[in-house]
């Protein structure tokens, strides 16, 4: 689902809103996580799950063309960590007939 999913989805299922102003809500609460991961701080929403930052620590890679060992600085990345009721969700669900992707 991307961005433009989401707001399509809230808007139809909330007739009140246009769809300028759901299209305006969904990226004031997408502004509103980033700026709060930027930050440091941790992002919990209940029954979903948590968005944390996470620190990678600087090593010594590879470039796999040459050969040669490069220095990969210190990182922070987003993280993500399903709530428990999503999680049960989805493997509640994932027990449906899955489309074979074989075939």
């Amino acid at each position: 689902m991307t961005r433009s999913d989401l707001v399509e989805a809230l808007a139809s299922r909330f007739a009140q809103l246009t769809h300028r102003d759901t299209e305006f809500a969904v990226k004031a609460i997408l502004d509103a996580m980033n700026d709060a991961l930027v930050r440091g701080h941790r992002i919990e929403i209940r029954g979903f799950g948590s968005f944390s930052v996470n620190r990678r620590p600087p090593r010594q890679g590879r470039n796999p063309r040459s050969g040669e060992s490069v220095a990969i600085p210190e990182k922070r990345v987003p993280h993500f960590k399903p709530g428990k009721a999503l999680r049960e969700t989805v493997d509640s669900h994932s027990n449906a007939v899955v489309p074979d992707s074989t075939a």
